[in-house]
């Protein structure tokens, strides 16, 4: 069976294009991928927060990038 066959918990996995294989297709790096969870679970799952935990990632991916400083 393939992964994406099976759902081990949370509804807010369900959509037409699985996270993961979007994530896995554009090569994203653990911090990007971070994000991009965050962003497209936020309205059936954590809401706010959700969204305050991608800007979080992304905010140690531009440390990454480019410095600690702005």
């Amino acid at each position: 069976m393939a992964a994406n066959d099976k759902q081990i918990s949370g509804e807010h996995y369900k959509s037409p294009i699985q996270c993961w294989d979007f994530i896995a297709s554009n090569k994203l790096d653990f911090f990007q991928g971070s994000a991009i969870k965050y962003i497209t679970r936020f309205r059936t799952k954590g809401g706010r927060r959700d969204l305050e935990k991608a800007v979080h990632f992304l905010e140690k991916l531009i440390e990454l990038e480019y410095g600690g400083d702005k």
